[in-house]
């Protein structure tokens, strides 16, 4: 993996997920009415795509006015925007640009660095080929919509970003442990189930990563290599992943735990599902595993 790599895999040997045989709850979300990052702040644990937008005609021709200046020539699009917001010199657009979080191709967030360093996160969302695979993990705090004034007319809410990762799938897969009892020889076969079962998260509806369950499951889809494991070995008994789901944990007091639930059904007996969880502790914006 690259510098701007995903979060680390944490130890496979330390982590471990667990049979879930109780019956499912209901899903909580958090309904935060003020949004403040200083009062009740609500937090965003999400996975899109990040890019920019010009907020004014202005900005857009002076970034074309330079796009003018050379050394662009036989590049693509992609290729000249990392080229030409890059450039020390052109530090000033970057600042001024609108940067957009978009989950399932919806323009979701509009993220607002908390100081001029983090504009190099930003930057480095930037790919000079991107692919379909490449992933950006946000992680902030959730603010009011945008003015239309701000970027164009266009309203989202924003988000105050406290740390950004961007990543391939691929480069995700190979960050995870192999698990010990794993031959060798399925090494293809593992990391192609545990694609399978990180695209099966990012395709969930609505997930936004702005309530406790979907910033629970998008945790577990980064920082959990037990569940990849645990989804190889039953494929291996033909149970593939079927569902996520989640559920207040029965341990929830004082701290928000959510219990995430991943459902394996065998396609010989297919009215049977196995269960199975992981438990996250999301009472603050940096998660826990329980």
């Amino acid at each position: 993996m690259n510098d701007n790599a995903g979060p680390p895999a944490e130890s496979a040997t330390s982590a471990t997920i667990d049979r879930a045989d109780q019956p499912l709850g209901s899903v909580p979300t958090t309904d935060c009415p003020t949004c403040s990052p200083l009062a009740n702040p609500r937090f965003v644990y999400a996975l899109g795509r990040i890019d920019f937008r010009f907020p004014n005609v202005g900005l857009e021709k002076e970034y074309r006015q330079i796009q003018k200046g050379g050394g662009t020539a036989g590049l693509i699009k992609t290729e000249v925007d990392q080229k030409v917001l890059s450039d020390p010199q052109n530090r000033y657009l970057v600042r001024q640009l609108c940067w957009i979080m978009a989950i399932e191709g919806l323009e979701t967030y509009m993220l607002i660095p908390r100081e001029t360093a983090d504009l190099d996160l930003l930057l480095n969302a930037l790919r000079p080929a991107p692919t379909p695979w490449d992933v950006d993990l946000v992680i902030g705090r959730l603010g009011s919509l945008a003015p239309p004034a701000m970027c164009n007319g266009l309203t989202i809410p924003m988000v105050a970003v406290d740390q950004i990762y961007s990543f391939d799938r691929d480069a995700l897969v190979k960050s995870i442990p192999r698990p010990k009892d794993l031959p060798e020889k399925q090494d293809k076969r593992f990391a192609a189930t545990a694609g399978t079962v990180f695209e099966t998260i990012m395709q969930m509806a609505d997930n936004a990563g702005a309530t406790d369950d979907h910033r629970a499951v998008n945790y577990v889809a980064v920082r959990y290599p037990a569940i990849y494991g645990k989804a190889a070995e039953l494929l291996a008994q033909d149970a593939p992943l079927t569902a996520v789901e989640t559920r207040p944990s029965r341990l929830s007091g004082v701290r928000k735990i959510v219990d995430v639930i991943f459902s394996f059904t065998n396609r010989q007996t297919a009215d049977i599902s196995e269960r199975w969880f992981v438990r996250v502790d999301v009472t603050e914006e940096y998660h826990l595993q329980q």
